[in-house]
């Protein structure tokens, strides 16, 4: 079997009733995104960008206790039980160290044309429509109110900073979403998140004008 409809296969199962908004629809989203953009860039690795963006969450640090090299183990496992090459395994393990959101303050440089692929395809569906329906479906499972204008929004520093966050999921939209569009990596990561990032915007100030009781 080809590696990369198993590794779809392997994922989709493992992800089948994740409810966070981490789950296998994501995946699959941020993978034909991938692919998408990938097309762009004719340089690219197609195999390494779409198994790179198929198990970027395979083992995510926010639901393995903060542990940020519980993905690229559980990758590593998976990719040696289907024979995959040390130099392949390696270059899937970068991407899924490099693709994350470390904190407003914390640069997140990637080190290959691939990894720049996925992470701008990770952070497409962190923003529009669907970004937001995915950032209050994650406060909902972290038991995060929705707003509290008395919690103001931090720049975080330090990974360590963001990991400990517990602030109302609009707080989100200051501190992560809002900022992403200008932290894409390829033209036509941009191209696309401008729509997305209007789309996002006009939610802000409408949910913020209903909040008052203005709108």
């Amino acid at each position: 079997m080809d590696l990369i409809p198993a590794t779809a296969a392997f994922i989709e199962q493992k992800f089948a009733d994740e409810g966070s908004g981490h789950d296998w629809a994501h995946i699959r989203r941020v993978w034909l995104m991938a692919r998408r953009l990938a097309a762009n860039s004719p340089a690219a690795n197609a195999e390494i960008t779409e198994l790179g963006a198929l198990l970027h969450d395979i083992a995510d640090w926010k639901f393995h206790g903060g542990d940020y090299e519980a993905g690229p183990r559980a990758a590593r496992g998976w990719l040696q039980s289907q024979h995959a090459s040390e130099e392949l395994i390696t270059r899937v393990e970068t991407i899924i160290r490099e693709v994350s959101f470390k904190g407003l303050g914390v640069e997140t440089p990637v080190s290959s044309l691939e990894a720049a692929l996925v992470q701008d395809a990770d952070r497409l569906d962190a923003i529009g429509a669907i970004g937001i329906a995915r950032a209050f479906a994650y406060g909902g499972h972290k038991g995060r109110a929705l707003h509290d204008p008395a919690v103001r929004p931090v720049v975080h520093e330090s990974f360590a900073s963001y990991q400990k966050n517990t602030a109302p999921t609009l707080n989100h939209f200051y501190e992560k979403l809002l900022h992403l569009k200008d932290r894409l990596q390829t033209p036509a990561a941009r191209a696309v998140a401008e729509e997305r990032h209007a789309y996002m915007e006009a939610f802000v100030a409408r949910f913020l004008a209903e909040w008052e009781g203005q709108a």
